[in-house]
Order: C-alpha cells, then sequence, then structure tokens
C-alpha cells in the first residue's frame, strides 16, 4: 500500500521516491519467491509421505498439516490410485509396494500390536496379536510395517 502511494506521487513529479519504489517491490518479489520456494516443498513433503506411509496418515502428521494440505494430499492419493489401477491388467499395479527391490518374497515379521485378522492370497487367515512372529510374503505386509502394526524381523 505504502509502494503504490509513492508511485501515485512519483506520478506526480516526486522523482526521488523512484529508488524507494524499486526496492520495496524488488523485496516483495523476494518474499514472494520464498513463499513460493518454501510451499512448494511441503507439496514435495506431503507427497512423499504418500509413498512412505500409505494412503492413510498418522494422526500425529495429520495434525500438522492445513485442511488445504490434507484436500491436497487426498487429491493426490485418489489420482495416484486411479493411475495404479489403470496400469497392470485387471488388478492394477500398486507401484508403492516394493520402494527397494526385495532380496527375498517372504519375510519373517513380529506383531507391534494386535492388529485382528489378517487373509493372504491363498485365503488363509492369521491371527495378528502382540508379539507374535510370522513368515509371510513381503507385498502383502510392507504396509503393515510402514504403518507400525509389524516390524521386520532380522534374523
Amino acid at each position: 500500500e505504502r509502494n503504490q502511494a509513492d508511485v501515485s506521487e512519483a506520478k506526480a513529479g516526486r522523482t526521488d521516491l523512484i529508488f524507494l519504489i524499486r526496492f520495496r517491490h524488488c523485496c516483495l518479489l523476494r518474499n514472494q519467491r520464498c513463499l513460493l520456494a518454501y510451499l512448494y516443498d511441503r507439496l514435495l513433503r506431503i507427497r512423499a509421505l504418500r509413498w512412505e506411509y500409505g494412503s492413510v496418515l498418522p494422526n500425529t502428521i495429520q495434525f500438522h498439516m492445513s485442511a488445504e494440505e490434507v484436500e491436497w494430499f487426498n487429491r493426490y492419493k485418489k489420482s495416484l490410485a486411479t493411475y495404479m489401477r489403470s496400469v497392470g491388467g485387471e488388478e492394477g499395479l500398486d507401484l508403492t509396494q516394493d520402494i527397494k527391490p526385495p532380496k527375498s518374497l517372504y519375510i519373517e515379521v513380529r506383531c507391534l500390536r494386535d492388529h485382528g485378522e489378517f487373509e493372504i492370497d491363498d485365503g488363509t487367515t492369521i491371527l495378528l496379536k502382540k508379539n507374535s512372529q510370522h513368515f509371510l510374503p513381503r507385498w502383502k505386509c510392507e504396509q503393515l510395517i510402514r504403518q507400525g502394526v509389524l516390524e521386520h524381523v532380522l534374523s
């Protein structure tokens, strides 16, 4: 507002204000660039949360996000799900499963908290109770590992 007032005065003939007007304008542009860089970095971090935690964010993380950021996360989640359904045949392709290439298809996991029944592809149902250990297909339990329900037991 102050800059606009000085521009009006400069148009009226006060040429000594031109340098001050330019300086303020450069400061405003710099602040705008800084804010845009900050918002873009937040956006990249929120996008990375989808790949790290899956489609459901923990409450501790969601608490620190604004309503617009949560809305953007949900739209990104839906867009990614639509894309994954469109590739890979009938069932689609879950791109978030193997972020790092697996060394083996089955891993040993320990349940950190009660989760209930868990069904694997062959129809077997496993009861995930606290401190129980299981030998499961990696791709079926990787999401639960990210959510903190299971932990990978290294031998």
